[in-house]
């Protein structure tokens, strides 16, 4: 399994997935910022809930390095990567709580749901439909479909 591993660039992911993550924080702080009253008109995106941003673009930024590292390091493309990656990005969101205890949980109700999620095949349908082609698809979504009944010829 080793042999056929392709080395995944840690640094370049980390930082692709932190910038759409910061898009994400983006919207969120948008969204805290519109909902609360104060007088700094959508400067307050920046100012007043910009830490958000900051945030979103952390935990993705250090989920994907970790995933990506403890892949590299193991050879191997399994659950356990991602496991770690939100086991790291879990605990980051605890250190922003400032609460050790609630770093450590954070790390392992994230660390396993990612794992699980994995575990599964990254898919959230969970059924077989997600290893068919698109022959088979097509074929699926036409037999969904009522067929018409046939007109009556006179």
């Amino acid at each position: 399994m080793a042999d056929d591993y392709e080395q995944k660039p840690a640094l370049q992911n980390a930082a692709f997935v932190g910038l759409q993550s910061a898009g994400v924080g983006l919207v969120v702080s948008s969204v805290q910022n519109a909902l609360e009253t104060h007088g700094k008109g959508a400067a307050g995106v920046l100012t007043r809930t910009g830490g958000t941003i900051g945030f979103f673009a952390a935990m993705g930024a250090v989920f994907s390095y970790t995933e990506a590292s403890i892949a590299n390091a193991r050879a191997k493309n399994d659950a356990w990567n991602g496991a770690a990656g939100g086991c790291a990005a879990g605990f980051l969101a605890g250190v922003r709580a400032r609460s050790i205890p609630t770093a450590v949980a954070s790390c392992a109700i994230i660390g396993g749901f990612i794992g699980m999620f994995d575990l599964t095949g990254r898919s959230l349908t969970g059924g077989v439909q997600d290893f068919e082609g698109p022959e088979q698809r097509e074929e699926r979504r036409l037999a969904f479909f009522k067929k018409p009944r046939p007109l009556p010829t006179e």
